[in-house]
């Protein structure tokens, strides 16, 4: 099976630190930190060591790879070493597959070099990009000719997200002012965060404000000067759970209502898109011929999904629930007033 992108630079960090003369017979968990650190800035969770086990293993054996490197565990210096000292992955060339993932991947860390949350990680990803523009197995930039990154936008708010992933671990506190998107004034609040999300394009934080007694959701583009990590330490309330917060949710609204199931209809041609990129993990399809393609999804009714369904024009049919049909109907009623009353302005 082909090493995945990812995967490919994992492989050349750990042949780096067990090559390594001034640093030999590293450890499973340094190659783990070695590995997160280069890749991902920090250290955390993004890397584990059954996956350095993993990666260990394919370097020894996988025939696609052909590495066949002798990788052997020292009992008495408690680390890995090669049995051969002249031994480096380095030293064989790269094939076209490799070459273009290595660079795929680069370029895809690359769009985020300006982002403050992942600028500890800028050198690593510069050592990367630089690295592969001096190989000799493809041409620097040739990928560029064919394929067009989406360029990440600048995230206001990013400044927050260290503070905040701090919180969220030591279970701190946090205080800021906060305006909202209606423009009315700036508010003071105080937060348990307990989770960070994205969505298009902007970062929210979710948590405990103990004023409404009650978990709520702050968009970190409308906070306001200095955001404060207090001493104080919280408990999260019973019953929240981050990896179901949003589990039938579209978007970042979550609310207590009991989730509906929704049945769409899409022209053919539409459906086809739909099938390839699932509006939501629960989307099931339900009838797919040359007359039309209807799926059903186990989702809240929230103004995310309308957005989405309206987004589609008449490409899209509301079959069920008759509450969401509604609501889509009158959106569209509003949008033909609204257009009917340009009309009469010209």
């Amino acid at each position: 099976m082909p090493a995945n992108k990812y995967a490919l630079l994992r492989y050349r960090i750990i042949d780096r630190k067990i090559s390594s003369k001034s640093r030999p017979y590293p450890t499973k968990e340094a190659l783990r930190q070695a590995c997160e650190e280069e890749l991902y800035g920090s250290e955390g969770d993004n890397v584990s060591l059954s996956t350095i086990d993993k990666d260990l293993y394919a370097m020894r054996n996988e025939s696609n790879l052909g590495f066949y490197a002798p990788i052997s565990f020292s009992k008495i210096r408690m680390g890995y070493y090669y049995k051969d000292p002249d031994y480096t992955i380095e030293n064989m060339p790269l094939s076209d597959e490799e070459a273009e993932a290595i660079r795929f991947a680069a370029q895809t860390f690359s769009q985020f070099r300006g982002l403050d949350f992942f600028k500890s990680s800028a050198s690593a990803i510069d050592k990367i990009l630089d690295r592969f523009a001096l190989s000799g197995t493809a041409k620097d930039g040739a990928i560029d000719s064919y394929v067009q990154f989406e360029m990440a936008p600048s995230y206001k708010g990013g400044e927050y997200l260290p503070v905040l992933l701090e919180a969220i671990k030591s279970r701190r506190a946090v205080s800021f002012s906060y305006e909202k998107y209606t423009g009315t004034k700036a508010k003071s609040y105080q937060l348990h965060p307990y989770l960070l999300k994205e969505y298009r394009n902007r970062w929210y934080v979710i948590g405990f404000n103990p004023e409404k007694k009650a978990v709520v959701v702050f968009a970190l583009d409308r906070l306001i000067g200095d955001l404060k990590l207090g001493d104080e330490k919280f408990a999260i309330v019973p019953g929240f759970n981050p990896k179901i917060y949003f589990e039938y949710s579209l978007g970042i609204t979550a609310t207590e209502d009991a989730p509906s199931d929704v049945r769409l209809r899409f022209t053919p041609l539409t459906g086809k898109y739909i099938e390839s990129t699932p509006l939501h993990h629960s989307q099931n399809v339900l009838r797919n011929d040359e007359v039309a393609f209807d799926i059903g999804l186990h989702l809240c009714i929230t103004k995310e999904l309308l957005m989405q369904v309206l987004s589609f024009g008449s490409d899209v049919e509301v079959l069920a629930p008759p509450s969401l049909k509604s609501r889509i109907e009158a959106e569209l009623q509003k949008a033909n007033a609204n257009y009917a009353k340009c009309e009469k302005l010209k």
